[in-house]
Formats: C-alpha cells, sequence, structure tokens
C-alpha cells in the first residue's frame, strides 16, 4: 500500500530514435536526471537506443514536497519509473538505475516483470539478499556522511560546499578529480532544482525493504561497479551477479560511486552489448 495521494509531476527529457530499443535511465538518492550527463546520454544514444532520464521525485523540475516529511513511500518511486515509460508509449525497456537507483530498478523488474527486457544496476547491492557478511562503506566516507547531518540544507552556501565535498569523496581513485566541473553540475543542479532541501527527503522513506529479492529476476543482469567504491564496495556488485541464474558483473577499476567520464566508454559498451 503506498502513501501517495495524487500522482507527482516527473519530468523527463529523450535522445535518439524512439524506433529504437528503450532504456530507462533511474538515478539515485537526491540526484536528478542530470547526473546522467547529457554527454553520456548522447553516446548510448549513438548506440541504437532510445534512452530516457528523468527527474526522481523532490529533486530537478519533478514535484517537490515540504522537506522532512514526504508523503510517499519508497513504492511510489517504483511506480514512477514505469509511468515514465508510459509517458513516452514505451511497452518494454532496458532499465538502468544507478545507487539508490539501482535499488528502484531491481524492484521495477520484479514488480513489472513485462515492462523490463534487460536490467542493469550501477553502483548498487542486491535487494532481498542477506549482505550483513558484506563490507560496508568505508570509514573515510562514514564520517563523511556523517557530517551531512549538520548540513542546513536550506542554505545554498552550506549545501554546495558539502555536495563538493561528497563528489570527491565519491570520485575514482584512477582518474583525476576535476572539482571544477563537479562543481559546475553541482551548481546547476541546485539551481535548476530550486534548492536541495527537499530532496533530502529521499532518506526518510518508508519502505525499500526487503519484500522482493532479486533472486527471482527473470531478465538478463548486468551489474557494474567500480573498484574503489566507497558507499557500496564492489563485494556488493559481486553478490549481486552471483544470486541472479544470468548476470554479467563489469568492474571499473579505480572507480568510485560515480560516472567518471573516463570510464564511459566501458559502461556504455557493456550496457549496449547487454541489450
Amino acid at each position: 500500500m503506498t502513501m501517495s495521494t495524487q500522482r507527482p509531476k516527473i519530468v523527463s527529457q529523450t535522445f535518439g530514435d524512439p524506433a529504437d530499443q528503450a532504456i530507462l535511465l533511474i538515478m539515485g538518492a537526491m540526484a536528478s536526471m542530470q547526473w546522467w550527463p547529457e554527454d553520456f546520454c548522447r553516446q548510448l544514444a549513438g548506440r541504437g537506443r532510445f534512452v530516457i532520464r528523468y527527474d526522481n521525485r523532490d529533486t530537478g523540475l519533478s514535484t517537490k514536497y515540504a522537506p522532512g516529511a514526504p508523503p510517499y513511500a519508497f513504492e511510489d518511486m517504483v511506480d514512477d519509473a514505469v509511468r515514465v515509460l508510459d509517458d513516452h508509449d514505451v511497452a518494454e525497456a532496458h532499465v538502468a538505475g544507478m545507487s539508490m537507483g539501482g535499488i528502484i530498478a531491481q524492484n521495477v523488474a520484479l514488480k513489472y516483470p513485462e515492462r523490463v527486457s534487460a536490467l542493469t544496476v550501477i553502483s548498487s547491492s542486491p535487494l532481498g539478499v542477506d549482505t550483513s557478511g558484506l563490507p560496508g562503506m568505508t570509514e573515510a566516507y562514514g564520517k563523511h556522511a556523517a557530517e551531512g547531518g549538520d548540513v542546513d540544507w536550506a542554505d545554498r552556501t552550506q549545501v554546495l560546499a558539502y555536495m563538493a565535498k561528497d563528489a570527491r569523496a565519491l570520485a575514482s581513485t584512477l582518474h583525476p578529480f576535476d572539482a571544477e566541473q563537479a562543481r559546475a553540475l553541482i551548481e546547476a543542479d541546485y539551481e535548476r532544482s530550486g534548492g536541495l532541501a527537499s530532496a533530502a527527503n529521499h532518506f526518510a522513506l518508508k519502505g525499500g525493504g526487503p519484500k522482493r529479492s532479486i533472486r527471482d529476476i527473470a531478465v538478463p543482469l548486468l551489474v557494474i561497479h567500480g573498484t574503489s567504491d566507497p558507499i557500496f564496495p564492489v563485494e556488493h556488485g559481486a553478490a549481486l551477479a552471483n544470486v541472479v541464474p544470468v548476470a554479467r558483473l563489469v568492474e571499473i577499476e579505480g572507480g568510485g560511486h560515480e560516472l567518471h567520464p573516463d570510464d564511459w566508454r566501458q559502461i556504455i559498451d557493456a550496457i549496449a552489448m547487454h541489450g
């Protein structure tokens, strides 16, 4: 049972030819569609895909709710993804999610199997599987995350400073970190969204627990995971791939919890080959 009483406005954008196979991109907590960079989407579309990205509720230009008390549950975000497919008259799509978006994507594949032709999960963790024996987030990132509790999410200066630190903490350990580019993306997302205070609602959501198990998935799974991910260490990606009958794990050497431009070719190649 969901808590939402009225369908929100979910803003989406497409790239490529609608006649091509559709791929729905779902981003993670607090993140609008802009965290699937436009150039990334265009390159994926260039591989013969009709690419759809969208703003999760409480991000970007989609419906926002008062900070601190979201009147919806995690399940509603699962349903949002399928409604985006409906908005574009897409009957079946390759669904790809990153981080919390990866949990949403797994739920979509299990709740709406007839709408999903293939599943890709990036930088996430297996749904409905005991992960207590897997390593947790790194000590350094845990300390940084705890500092988020002291941020006034209504204060632009504090938010931008914290998010800039977050981008660095999530970055690849192999490729150079472009602080200027990261700051530009964060500022653009902040301005377009009108602030990020409502986006923090994602951390207060009820539901999203293991009512379903990814063991029951009926479509091929691609897992993409950085070997230096500080939130979900790569063992989470390996565990996900191990419990699904038809699955492939692609490890991004030195990859953090991000889509680093230097890794786009490997990521896009893997997705394009998958489905």
